[in-house]
């Protein structure tokens, strides 16, 4: 949709507009690639780095290629989008390919939002890697920018036994819609959008800019009698610095017919004539307009914006853009050989208790890989992609847990899956639960990142390891955080939560975080966690985490989780468990450890840039 200038004797060059390259309907090939955006990106970025464009033409240019500025100069971040979460063998040995030739640091991470994003990359670099990555159907297109970013959805979708239905190719369409679409291409900021068909919400509905969740209604046709399929629309949700969850537009759109498809174009449009959002780039996001207005407001003007003209312009058929896929039919055989459990019987059981679950398809499990810090290295990727070939049928997809749930793993192989992954360093046990803490990069490339949340990420997962939990409701909890107020790292939802802050200590700064306890991302409606009234040095953290783990350990009652705990006893009484560690240090040669950060070397600085999301 969005003008392309093609040379006549290049338009129907397979990969130009006229004609897109979409293979087949597999994970991973869902957004068209277009060779000519790849043309234009290596010209555009010859002139920029010879001074012929100015910045910051050139960073709205390259932010819609998904190439996103780094706090380190002269490299990119390139993001690309998996669309709810789909990935096929052959991109995952594309990416080790990629990581391999162009990111510096030798791994590609695992997003919050089912992306895989690779680091450190040079700009006169990142034309070759996002042409190369599209050689595998993989797209980058609009993973950044003011656009509709990537589409999520439940990694378990279509095999969970308790989703309503499979909203997979509905999500399918949606981003092939709006990929390009000329009225998404510079709104006042970005749209996310999340798709999911079970009443657990493991796509977490309520913090999206756009959500669908499936729903079903008699048909009122008496032509066409029996159930229509829909879904429940939420607008209006995020977090960051103004944490809202979504209510709904809609009880019911309905999709078939293409409803979903014309009601978000309606909101996109509305959303786009917001000149006063512009203003304040920072807080431009929809829920904006629907916490100043109400969702009642949004609903009549979108009635008004369906009267116009536009339309009867649009096809709004979804037949087309159906992302269709029986993945039955490529699920392997039952095996005529597979191993058992030899003196590793109680690491197995733990591994298979945690981290695998049945299919609603009989005879077949899904195993979800726990993804230490959401990194992985080529020699990973390509061992996961030749697992999904020995093991799955070639179908697994990306969580927004940071993991990577294998599909369509029949029951007898699960021993020799956990063997292979394990061969990979991939085999630890306990995805979802306290030790698989989720974080974003922080400081170690984001702009905006104040802290070192990775670095902190690795010391607590040390710590919990050290803790050797054993209660079954403490290993529930969840923990998660961000490097900065903005809240990539999801830290407002996570039963233990921390973004990154600082204190001042006369002319020196402690890197510090601010918790949150009580959030709630899975198992149905949302729930922020709410904020403690202290700040914690960053070095500290660890020992709070236990502090608090093991009040929990001795205190709860009987089947008691952690939100209900910390309703019973009161955010004080947490508060007063880590009050003195939340106490400033004077600068000395016996606290310097205090002011320097996890994983660095030298004392801990405040440094914060533009980012670019608002751009």
């Amino acid at each position: 949709m969005e003008p392309v200038s093609i040379p006549a004797e290049r338009s129907a060059k397979k990969g130009s507009l006229e004609d897109p390259e979409i293979l087949q309907n597999v994970p991973g090939h869902v957004i068209p690639i277009l060779q000519r955006e790849y043309d234009d990106f290596k010209t555009e970025a010859t002139k920029f780095l010879e001074g012929g464009t100015p910045e910051d033409e050139f960073i709205k240019f390259r932010l819609k290629q998904g190439v996103y500025g780094q706090r380190q100069p002269d490299v990119q971040m390139i993001r690309v989008k998996l669309p709810f979460g789909g990935v096929t063998p052959e991109q995952m040995d594309k990416f080790a390919d990629v990581v391999e030739k162009y990111a510096p640091l030798g791994k590609g991470h695992v997003t919050t939002r089912q992306n895989i994003q690779m680091h450190h990359i040079p700009l006169p670099e990142a034309e070759k890697a996002i042409r190369e990555l599209g050689e595998a159907g993989l797209s980058s297109r609009e993973g950044c920018g003011n656009t509709v970013r990537n589409v999520t959805g439940d990694p378990w979708a279509g095999v969970a036994a308790d989703e309503l239905f499979d909203l997979t190719p509905y999500a399918g369409a949606y981003a092939r819609y709006f990929v390009r679409h000329p009225t998404t291409q510079g709104m006042p900021r970005k749209i996310k959008t999340s798709f999911d068909g079970s009443p657990r919400d493991r796509a977490i509905s309520g913090i999206h800019d756009i959500a669908f969740r499936a729903r079903t209604r008699e048909s009122k046709d008496p032509a066409h009698p029996g159930e229509v399929r829909g879904a429940e629309m939420l607008v209006g949700g995020g977090t960051s610095i103004m944490p809202r969850v979504a209510p709904a537009l809609y009880d019911f759109v309905e999709l078939d017919n293409g409803d979903y498809l014309k009601i978000s174009e309606a909101v996109f449009r509305i959303f786009d004539r917001q000149e006063w959002l512009r203003v304040n780039r920072a807080r431009a996001r929809i829920k904006v307009f629907v916490d100043k207005f109400g969702i009642d407001e949004l609903r009549n003007q979108v009635e008004e914006e369906l009267k116009g003209d536009w339309v009867a312009e649009r096809d709004f058929s979804i037949e087309h853009l159906l992302f269709l896929n029986d993945e039955r039919e490529g699920a392997p055989a039952p095996p005529a050989t597979y191993g058992s459990p030899n003196g590793d019987l109680s690491e197995f059981e733990r591994f298979r208790h945690a981290n695998v679950a049945e299919q609603k398809q009989e005879g077949f499990v899904t195993v979800e890989v726990k993804i230490v810090r959401g990194d992985l290295t080529p020699e990973q990727f390509r061992g996961l992609g030749q697992i999904m070939r020995d093991y799955c049928g070639g179908y697994a997809r990306t969580t927004v847990q940071q993991n990577f749930v294998l599909r369509w793993v029949r029951e007898e192989s699960v021993y020799d899956v956990w063997r292979a992954l394990s061969a990979l360093d991939l085999g630890g046990a306990g995805s979802r639960e306290i030790g698989d803490v989720v974080s974003c990069p922080g400081t170690d490339s984001c702009k905006l990142g104040i802290t070192s949340s990775m670095g902190l990420n690795k010391a607590i997962e040390e710590r919990i390891e050290q803790m050797n939990i054993t209660d079954p409701l403490a290993r529930q909890i969840h923990i998660k955080m961000s490097g900065c107020p903005n809240g990539c790292g999801q830290h407002h939802l996570g039963a233990i939560g921390f973004y990154g802050a600082s204190i001042k200590v006369g002319e020196h700064t402690i890197p510090a975080y601010i918790p949150h306890v009580g959030g709630v991302w899975e198992g149905g409606e949302v729930k922020f966690g709410q904020r403690l009234k202290l700040r914690l040095p960053s070095k500290r953290v660890p020992e709070a985490v236990e502090r608090w783990v093991r009040h929990y350990e001795a205190n709860h009652e009987d089947g008691e989780e952690w939100g209900r705990f910390i309703d019973r006893v009161g955010v004080p009484e947490l508060e007063g468990l880590v009050k003195e560690l939340s106490l400033p240090v004077d600068f000395s040669l016996e606290s310097m450890n205090t002011f320097i950060d996890w994983n660095r070397d030298v004392p801990f600085q405040v440094i914060r840039g533009e980012g670019e999301c608002a751009v």
